[in-house]
């Protein structure tokens, strides 16, 4: 019998966010499969939306790996690439490059590829993370229009630094640079030049984002982007992560669970032992009390987490028997909830999902 830890994919679930993005927006959406599919399986998420425009991931390997899946769907690079004999890849495999600085431009030009490639060009309005200074977007795209190695059609993108909180000033201010950047870019006659702001949070928020491209990426898998919200009507939570009881004992008052006794029973109690730990993604840095589900009812975690286990306070619920369902988060427990009690967010809970972890499709 199989280790009962396991992350149920719902398929039906995760084509009904991307329909609702598309609907909601009116354009392009571009699904992010970075990071494994966010966790869910890359396999799982790219076979799912294998009809969409395009993908989303952070390096080649990942493109490459969505090819050997038999996928053909466009793939951009969204950091462009780290060595210049990527661009060879990318004219090889149909992938698309955000070029976002003078490095990355240089190596284009001097690449001997045969074709032009789909090129997005990255600007910095505010995060400072990636992209060229909004003054700079001008000349780069001339450079690259001259150079003969641009398609026609390219991308002008950027990325919102604060979208998850709405009512900050810094959203219009990103939002007018990008705008004066794109006003600034000379176009021939023949050539178009596509926009690329809006993410999860803008989707769903900011309506004045919406360009011919956006880029769904929490929002795909079911979740709300803005923090203090455990979901958000309109998604459907596609990871149900689960485990089961398979250890139960009695303990005294005064005893502790788990390393460096954390946790210690106030009064006499019954403490179940749960498959999945940090091996699994499970953070280790749950606190006491952090909530899961067993029969549908909330019990709480007691003791630090390890790499294979935790432990559970089920006193109050003594009818619970080894081999009961655990749900870490799902559908009925919103992995933002558990996030908050972890102080991080859900990104980091989903996409630390480990490898033995099966990821099994399901509502195909």
């Amino acid at each position: 019998m199989a280790r009962p830890t396991k992350a149920l994919i719902d398929i039906g679930a995760l084509k009904s966010n991307y329909a609702f993005s598309l609907q909601k927006t009116g354009g392009k959406c571009m699904p992010m499969v970075k990071a494994n599919g966010y966790g869910h399986g890359m396999d799982n998420v790219c076979y799912a939306l294998r009809n969409a425009d395009a993908f989303g991931v952070a390096s080649i390997e990942e493109a490459m790996e969505i090819r050997s899946l038999g996928i053909m769907v466009p793939i951009l690079l969204l950091e462009g690439t780290f060595s210049a004999d990527e661009i060879l890849a990318a004219e090889e495999y149909d992938f698309w490059l955000l070029i976002e600085n003078h490095r990355q431009k240089h190596d284009l030009i001097k690449a001997p590829i045969k074709k032009p490639l789909n090129l997005w060009l990255g600007v910095d309005t505010g995060l400072h993370r990636l992209g060229f200074h909004p003054s700079e977007i001008s000349s780069v795209y001339k450079d690259l229009m001259s150079s003969k190695k641009m398609k026609r059609t390219s991308v002008l993108a950027s990325h919102f630094a604060s979208a998850d909180q709405p009512n900050n000033a810094a959203i219009t201010q990103q939002l007018k640079k990008f705008n004066d950047a794109y006003a600034k870019i000379e176009v021939p006659p023949n050539h178009h030049m596509e926009r690329s702001i809006a993410n999860s949070a803008a989707i769903l928020s900011l309506p004045t984002s919406y360009r011919e491209w956006q880029r769904p990426g929490y929002m795909l898998y079911g979740n709300s982007p803005f923090p203090n919200k455990n979901l958000h009507e309109g998604l459907k939570p596609v990871m149900h992560f689960i485990s089961a009881v398979t250890s139960i004992r009695e303990i005294n008052a005064g005893e502790s669970v788990g390393y460096s006794a954390t946790w210690t029973a106030r009064r006499k109690s019954i403490i179940a032992t749960v498959a999945v730990g940090y091996g699994d993604g499970y953070p280790r840095h749950a606190p006491n009390n952090t909530p899961v589900l067993i029969g549908g009812k909330r019990q709480f975690l007691a003791g630090r987490v390890s790499m294979d286990m935790i432990t559970i306070d089920i006193t109050d619920e003594p009818e619970i028997e080894i081999g009961d369902m655990v749900t870490l988060w799902g559908p009925d427990l919103p992995v933002n909830e558990i996030a908050r009690f972890c102080n991080t967010n859900g990104y980091e809970l989903l996409s630390g999902i480990t490898s033995r972890v099966p990821k099994i499709p399901i509502n195909q």
